[in-house]
């Protein structure tokens, strides 16, 4: 069985939560039992996660050696130029060194969903909307990369996986692929 199912915001990709007070899980979205999370999606990071209860399926969707592609459409504070593309989709040193090249576009805003806390603004700072393309996944690699061209990320949203994409899948809603 392999489930899409669209992450919300401040949603823990997993069952349970030990922490006090406890945090949202997945838990509360009426799951087919038995399944668990392909990957991850950082707490405060939304969109598609993939669910499986194939082992297999699962190793070859988040196996770094498959170098299955997953894009985000990332919201970030300030104006992007050429450069940072080009920083981008060359690869970025980061602390754990560098980042595999990326592809990176300018987007237009997308059509989203409202967020629940909203996306701070501020008059004075403007944003953009790029999609990032990665066959890595390192910890909160987006959002170190975007930093370190000097666009912090404001709202990071995946939308897709390899060929599984989110499409009109709203928060915490769900289906099955076949």
């Amino acid at each position: 069985m392999l489930i899409a199912f669209n992450k919300p915001f401040n949603v823990l990709c997993q069952f349970t939560d030990r922490s006090q007070p406890p945090r949202a899980t997945l838990a509360g979205f009426g799951l087919p039992a038995d399944v668990y999370a392909a990957g991850r999606l950082d707490y405060d990071s939304e969109g598609l996660l993939l669910l499986t209860d194939d082992g297999r399926l699962a190793n070859r969707l988040t196996d770094p050696k498959h170098k299955e592609a997953k894009t985000y459409w990332v919201q970030v504070e300030g104006t992007v130029t050429d450069e940072a593309l080009q920083a981008l989709r060359r690869g970025v040193q980061l602390n754990d060194g560098p980042t595999l090249p990326a592809g990176a576009e300018l987007l237009e805003a997308p059509a989203l969903w409202e967020r629940t806390p909203p996306v701070r603004f501020r008059k004075t700072v403007p944003d953009a909307w790029l999609a990032i393309t990665l066959r890595e996944g390192r910890n909160r690699q987006v959002r170190r990369m975007t930093a370190a061209v000097g666009l912090p990320t404001l709202r990071l949203v995946r939308v897709s996986m390899g060929p599984h994409q989110l499409r009109d899948l709203q928060p915490g809603q769900w289906r099955e692929i076949r």
